[in-house]
C-alpha cells in the first residue's frame, strides 16, 4: 500500500533520534554543550545546564528558556550544515536588565522575549552573518533580526517577522 503522504512529513514527526548543541557564553567565557532531545524526550538535566549558561550574567538570574527555541537552532545548524557552537551574546534577560538596556538603546523593545526565555542573540564564528539570518528567515520558525555592526542575529519563538 502506498503512502499519499511525502516521506518528508514522516520524518518530521519522528520522535527517534539526538537533538544535541554547544552555547559558548561571550560575557561569561562558558560553554555547554549537550544532547537536549533524545527519541522524543526532552532532557531535563541539559534544558537546566544550558539555561544556566544562557542566564542574565548582570544580575546572574535564569529563567527556563522556551524549548522550540533549541529546535529553532537545532534546525538553523542542519540547514546552514554545521557542528560548532553558538556564540551566545544575549539569552534570558531580566526585567530589570531588559528596563535597562532599552534606556540606554532603542535597539531593545521594552518587552523584549529576551525576557520570557524566548529569545537569543547569537553568532557562529566562520559562518556568514547574512548566511545565517537568511537560513533563520527560510525556517519560519519566528523572529529573526539582523545586526552586522554588532555581529549578531536574533531569534525567538514569537510571530513570524523580520527587521
Amino acid at each position: 500500500m502506498y503512502s499519499v503522504l511525502p516521506s518528508k512529513a514522516h520524518a518530521s514527526r519522528s520522535t527517534k533520534g539526538i537533538r544535541q548543541l554547544s552555547f559558548y557564553n561571550r560575557h561569561t567565557g562558558e560553554q555547554t554543550q549537550g544532547r537536549y532531545w533524545v527519541d522524543g524526550d526532552y532532557q531535563h538535566k541539559t534544558l537546566t545546564e544550558f539555561s544556566h549558561v544562557l542566564r542574565d550574567h548582570r544580575r546572574n538570574e535564569s529563567a527556563p528558556m522556551d524549548k522550540r527555541l533549541y529546535d529553532f537552532l537545532f534546525n538553523l545548524q542542519q540547514s546552514v550544515n554545521f557542528d560548532e557552537e553558538f556564540h551566545v551574546i544575549s539569552g534570558y534577560r531580566s526585567p530589570k536588565t531588559n528596563a535597562m538596556l532599552a534606556a540606554k538603546s532603542n535597539g531593545v523593545a521594552k518587552k523584549s522575549y529576551h525576557m520570557k526565555g524566548m529569545a537569543m542573540d547569537i553568532a557562529v564564528p566562520g559562518i556568514d552573518l547574512k548566511t545565517l539570518r537568511e537560513a533563520a528567515i527560510e525556517l519560519k520558525l519566528g523572529g529573526v533580526g539582523y545586526y552586522p555592526r554588532s555581529g549578531f542575529i536574533h531569534v525567538d519563538t514569537g510571530p513570524v517577522r523580520t527587521w
